[in-house]
C-alpha cells in the first residue's frame, strides 16, 4: 500500500470528507484511479485512515479556482496561500481526487 502525508491542520477535514483533493507536485503525485492509500500526518507521522484515488490530473496554479478552494475546505484565496508556500513558485500542480475508505 502507497502513503501520503498530510499536515495535520487538514486531519479534521478528511475524516470528515469535506477534505476530497490535494495538490502537489510531480514528485509527490505518483499515484493512479484505484490506489488504496495509507494517510499520516506530515509532522508525526502517525496514521489515521486510508484513502482511494478516483483520479490523478494536472492544473495549472493560475487555474486554481472555487471548485478546488471548495474540495479543499478553504476560500480561493487560502488555497493559493496555502500552495504558495508549501510549493513556493511552482505553476504545475497535480491534483488527486481522493475519497476515504
Amino acid at each position: 500500500m502507497k502513503n501520503i502525508t498530510f499536515y495535520g491542520r487538514f486531519e479534521s477535514d478528511i475524516l470528515a470528507k469535506h477534505k476530497t483533493i490535494t495538490l502537489r507536485e510531480a514528485s509527490d503525485a505518483d499515484f493512479v484511479a484505484g490506489d488504496r492509500v495509507r494517510v499520516s500526518r506530515y509532522e508525526d507521522n502517525v496514521f489515521f485512515c486510508n484513502i482511494e484515488v478516483l483520479r490523478v490530473t494536472p492544473v495549472l496554479f493560475d487555474d486554481l479556482n472555487d471548485r478546488h478552494a471548495v474540495q479543499e475546505n478553504m476560500t480561493l484565496p487560502e488555497l493559493k496561500q496555502v500552495i504558495s508556500e508549501i510549493y513556493p513558485g511552482l505553476n504545475t500542480l497535480f491534483m488527486i481526487e481522493f475519497r476515504l475508505m
